[in-house]
């Protein structure tokens, strides 16, 4: 006990500092003691009001020492603002956008009926769309595996009429432009495949099938959406 007691008071004892041959030396760790606040970024959901903050020109965004800021799109659905780099090397998260986007699960079945209402209401119209629609509103449980599947297509009876069947191909790959990125930039064009089953009633699911080129496409818009709103403001650099 004594010897510790001891070697805990030489601890606190002060350095040793000297200079030899050009290099500062230390007979103990020394820890830098600095205080460089940094604010906590703001919070918005969509582009329109990042840019409405960045031209309301309401907070002194020069305390860095330099007025470049950086606009970051890191997703589809998340943009960042950064301070440039400060005296200590740091760099300061302004603002934080996050699109607000409706959720469809992709890659996995949904029911029948799920499936008909997000897809009316989670992805805008076009021609694939009121196709898949037609098919999935029509098609008769226990027929689609009564035709086969060759692993691209697949057969079911659908209604043609009140009282009439006919047989049908499930389109194969769709087009379709869901909501997936801010809704200030237009919506990307993807591709998925559109596959059915009939397992306790029917299911549907669409899979993803462009390898996610959508991403880039819509991280594109967006920054050519920020780049040309702020056009005239100087030191604000986009990058994606």
């Amino acid at each position: 006990m004594i010897k510790e007691a001891l070697q805990y008071i030489v601890g606190l004892s002060t350095p040793t500092v000297q200079e030899i041959n050009g290099e500062t030396y230390s007979d103990k760790p020394l820890h830098r003691v600095d205080y460089a606040p940094l604010a906590d970024p703001i919070q918005l959901s969509t582009l329109e009001s990042l840019v409405d903050y960045i031209k309301s020109e309401k907070d002194d965004l020069t305390h860095t020492g330099t007025r470049a800021m950086f606009i970051h799109v890191a997703s589809p659905t998340k943009v960042r603002m950064y301070s440039a780099l400060n005296w200590n090397h740091d760099r300061e998260t302004i603002a934080e956008v996050n699109a607000n986007v409706p959720e469809f699960g992709f890659n996995r079945w949904i029911d029948h009926e799920t499936f008909c209402i997000a897809l009316q209401s989670k992805f805008l119209p076009n021609a694939d769309r009121a196709l898949l629609l037609k098919f999935a509103g029509t098609v008769e449980s226990g027929t689609i595996a009564e035709y086969g599947d060759d692993g691209i297509t697949q057969k079911a009876t659908v209604k043609v009429g009140i009282a009439k069947k006919g047989e049908a191909v499930i389109p194969n790959p769709v087009t379709l432009v869901a909501y997936r990125t801010f809704i200030e930039v237009e919506q990307p064009e993807s591709q998925y495949v559109f596959r059915m089953q009939d397992r306790n009633g029917i299911q549907c699911a669409l899979y993803e099938a462009d390898g996610g080129a959508w991403k880039i496409d819509a991280m594109r818009r967006i920054k050519a959406y920020l780049e040309a709103a702020l056009d005239d403001m100087d030191g604000y650099i986009v990058i994606s």
